[in-house]
């Protein structure tokens, strides 16, 4: 697909993410055992044909840097097209980072006028899913529209969602963003759009000039009924992961096979930094049920309902139940973590009892030693 190109925003709702992104972007969160959330994104366009793409940061992105690395892993270290990264941006009229979109637009302006490509896919970094963006552009094609906007169904159970109505063409007729969460099922949108290059541009230039900055609050709902913006439905697994709740919801959703090979075994392979290590040592202490373990952990107590990133140690006598534990965590013997997040590096000394709840699981920011 040599029509398309791509801008991958980093950053979004990271105040709503509280300790897990202090030191990393929402792009570089660590997801599933041993996946990033831009991990999905990137496949997602290589798997596609979109190999031009445009990543923009806004900050703590020195981890988002060390994981792509220019892009090797998804077949993106080219001489032509490939990954450009661009750091938070400080507008020469005053001085400050940008605010949204765009005005992040409108900074990289020239890169977007300058590619062959004549449509654009703009997308955050923060959605879990496996989608063939072929379709969404012969779709996006066939219909007309100025934007193809992607939608998928499900509750708002987080605040400032984007909901949309349409009507039996699937024209989207009106949108909002949700104030408060809500258990009904709604139509969302997962912010991402396709839309002809000069379209995109013309209407970023019309907004920056009136000093707006919210791309789906001052464009997409403002000029609705001017613009032809069309719903494509997502059908498979899809998942905004754009605060804490939502981060260990869809981790634990993963537990069920069913929704995991919908995301993992979908329109492609999803793929992530490779590290040689070595397989994970179940001892004979160890009993670990439903659960997902990443490579190089050492296993000697009880796992039962959680995801283990790689290098996690847990003692004998220690239990890990409900929670998430990322990368080179050490759970002490009799320890016993339950609806817990432990960021990289975290250790569980002997002994503690650390537990929350379902709705609001307890984290452990990165390094800490409880």
């Amino acid at each position: 697909m040599n029509d398309v190109m791509s801008v991958i925003f980093a950053s979004d709702n990271e105040n709503k993410l509280n300790e897990l992104t202090i030191h990393r972007t929402t792009a570089s969160l660590p997801f599933c055992g041993r996946y990033r959330l831009i991990d999905f994104t990137l496949s997602n366009l290589v798997n596609s044909g979109i190999t031009q793409i445009g990543i923009v940061t806004r900050s703590n992105y020195s981890s988002l840097m060390d994981h792509i690395r220019m892009g090797r892993d998804w077949d993106l270290n080219r001489k032509n097209s490939g990954l450009s990264v661009f750091p938070p941006f400080v507008l020469n009229s005053s001085r400050e980072m940008y605010k949204g979109k765009i005005e992040a637009l409108h900074s990289i302006q020239d890169f977007i006028r300058r590619a062959n490509e004549d449509y654009v896919l703009l997308t955050n970094s923060n959605i879990a899913m496996n989608i063939d963006f072929e379709k969404v552009y012969d779709a996006h094609i066939e219909s007309g529209a100025d934007v193809t906007m992607l939608v998928y169904r499900a509750s708002t159970n987080t605040s400032r969602r984007l909901v949309v109505d349409m009507d039996k063409d699937n024209r989207i007729i009106d949108m909002f963003i949700s104030e408060t969460a809500e258990a009904r099922e709604r139509t969302i949108g997962l912010n991402v759009y396709m839309m002809k290059k000069d379209i995109l541009m013309n209407l970023v230039e019309h907004a920056y000039a009136r000093g707006f900055f919210d791309f789906e609050k001052d464009i997409l709902t403002k000029q609705l009924n001017e613009l032809f913006i069309k719903a494509y439905k997502v059908d498979g697994y899809a998942a905004i992961i754009d605060d804490v709740r939502s981060y260990y919801r869809e981790s634990m959703n993963l537990l069920n096979s069913e929704a995991r090979n919908k995301l993992f075994y979908g329109e492609g392979v999803i793929y992530t930094k490779v590290k040689d290590s070595v397989p994970t040592i179940y001892r004979n202490s160890a009993s670990v049920k439903n659960s997902l373990i990443a490579d190089g952990c050492e296993i000697n107590g009880i796992v039962e309902n959680s995801v283990l990133f790689r290098g996690v140690k847990v003692e004998s006598g220690a239990e890990v139940r409900n929670s998430i534990v990322m990368e080179s965590g050490h759970i002490m013997s009799g320890s016993t973590l339950n609806y817990a997040i432990t960021d990289k590096d975290v250790t569980v000394r002997a002994n503690r009892n650390i537990s929350g709840y379902e709705s609001y699981p307890v984290v452990i920011a990165k390094g800490k030693i409880v």
